[in-house]
This record gives C-alpha cells, sequence and structure tokens, in this order.
C-alpha cells in the first residue's frame, strides 16, 4: 500500500474513494524514429497523427531533427543511427522509421501490430514511389538492376532492397548490426554505433591503372550488410537468412512521397502500372 494511500485511511478516508495509478514502466514494444530537416506538410502532420491505433497499443516517438544549416548538421544515415542508439538502449522490440516526407495511410499502424504479434518478418516496409516525374516504385531485387516490376498493388514481395521511409525493424538485428560497427559521434558527446553510413568512397586499382567510386543511400547500404554479415541468422531468423530476398515490401501499405510544394509521388498514375 502507497505512503498516500496509508495516509488518506490513517484520515478516516475510505480505500476505496482513493484513486491509486498504475506506476509500471510501460513495455517497450516499438520506438517510432522520424528523422526531420525541420519542415513537414500538413498533410504528412494529419497522416502521422490520425492513424487508427489498436487497442491495447504502447509507442514512444523519438523525433530527430536534421537541419544543415544550423549546428545540429545531422545527415539522413547520422538521424538514423541516433534513433538507433535509443531504440537499443531502451530496449524496445521494434523500431519503426518514417521519414517526414512519407505519408502514411491511415491503416498503417493497424498493420504494423498484426505483423508484429506474428513475428515473421524482422525487416519490412510499405510501399512509395521516387519524388521524380515519372516515379519508380523503391522495390529492388539485385543492385544495379532498376526497380523490381513483377508484382501488383496488395502483394507481398520479397525483395532484398527496399526504402527506409516507411519501415520496421526488430531490434534483434539491429543489436547484431550494432555489434559489428564503429562507435562515432554525430554531434560532441554524444557517442553512437555507426549502423547506417552514407556509401562514398574512391579507391585506386594498382593492377588495373583505374579509379574507382562508389555511392549510394544509406537503407541500401544497410540492407546488403545485414545480408552480407548474416545478422539475420545470427538474430534467430534463420528461415529468412537463407533466402536471396529476405525482406518484405507490403504494397498493401501504399504511402505517398510529398515535396514542399505539396505535390504527391507518384504525380502521374504512375501506380496504375501495378494495379
Amino acid at each position: 500500500m502507497s505512503e498516500f494511500v496509508e495516509k488518506a485511511i490513517g484520515q478516516g478516508y475510505r480505500e476505496g474513494n482513493v484513486i491509486v495509478g498504475n506506476t509500471q514502466r510501460a513495455y517497450n514494444r516499438i520506438m517510432v524514429g522520424v528523422p526531420m530537416t525541420g519542415l513537414v506538410r500538413a498533410e504528412w502532420m494529419i497522416a502521422r497523427y490520425g492513424q487508427v491505433i489498436p487497442c491495447n497499443w504502447s509507442q514512444t516517438d523519438a523525433i530527430q531533427w536534421l537541419d544543415q544549416y544550423t549546428p545540429i548538421d545531422f545527415l539522413v544515415a547520422d538521424a538514423r543511427n541516433i534513433v538507433v542508439h535509443h531504440c537499443l538502449t531502451q530496449e524496445f522490440d521494434w523500431l519503426f522509421f518514417i521519414d517526414h516526407d512519407v505519408v502514411l495511410p491511415p491503416t498503417t499502424v493497424l498493420k504494423l501490430n498484426e505483423r508484429m504479434l506474428k513475428k515473421e518478418v524482422p525487416i519490412w516496409s510499405g510501399l512509395y514511389f521516387t519524388k521524380s516525374k515519372p516515379s519508380e516504385p523503391l522495390v529492388y531485387r539485385g543492385r544495379g538492376t532498376g526497380y523490381y516490376p513483377d508484382w501488383k498493388l496488395g502483394d507481398q514481395v520479397w525483395v532484398d532492397g527496399l526504402p527506409m521511409g516507411c519501415t520496421m525493424l526488430h531490434s534483434s538485428v539491429l543489436r547484431e548490426m550494432a555489434a559489428l560497427a564503429d562507435e562515432y559521434e554525430p554531434k560532441p558527446g554524444l557517442v553512437v554505433k555507426e549502423v547506417f553510413r552514407t556509401p562514398a568512397r574512391t579507391w585506386y586499382s594498382p593492377e588495373e591503372h583505374k579509379w574507382y567510386n562508389a555511392t549510394g543511400t544509406e537503407d541500401l547500404d544497410f540492407l546488403a550488410r545485414v545480408i552480407e554479415a548474416d545478422a539475420l541468422g545470427k538474430a534467430g531468423w534463420k528461415e529468412l537468412s537463407d533466402k536471396e530476398y529476405p525482406f518484405l515490401v507490403d504494397t498493401s501499405i501504399f504511402c505517398r512521397h510529398i515535396d514542399n510544394d505539396g505535390v504527391q509521388y507518384p504525380a502521374n498514375g504512375e501506380e496504375q502500372e501495378f494495379v
């Protein structure tokens, strides 16, 4: 019995008249990470905070600001690493990334909950297209092969490359990747693991007498290293570790990619090719 309740009873109050709060710590089931530039459209806010929330649900939002014109000065990979750091140190089961320019359909969280309960896939995403005209789906099998076209809206598509703007990751895989990563400081005094990185390197081949350049995005680089390190198998997802395409795109979660002017992509009906 709490000191408050004992005092109330001692003063003649009935125990039934005392409101007793549950002070137990909430179950850290999912963290929502939102890398931001500091500017979002109203459409994004309405979609993000207009989600249908399942019963008996618990979540924590981690909003990491990105602004290259202030002392914060984080790149996308740095922002993701800061969110991953908080996810792992606070012992969350899942991390859900929402990028500041990806507009979610209203039933996204309901579908997250279904997959979390089944615990069948540790890395999966919704569907969205590039911010370009024409717009292409961010669904990949292989590198340098363009987007993968053999699917229809509503399909569950197995891939080895997907975007991070509407993506769920199980913390067990993140822990394996963090164990392999070096520490660094995205800002002075904050030490995190470089789980995500922006690939950009130049090297010289003395055998061929040639220079090579390699660049890319932090999402595809991360997924390639997950496969290379067998992080899925080490994290206990052995049925998926041997698959050529171990990640999943749920195309029923059809998001919109929005720019600062409010244009939502695909803007010219490119999605009709997949109906």
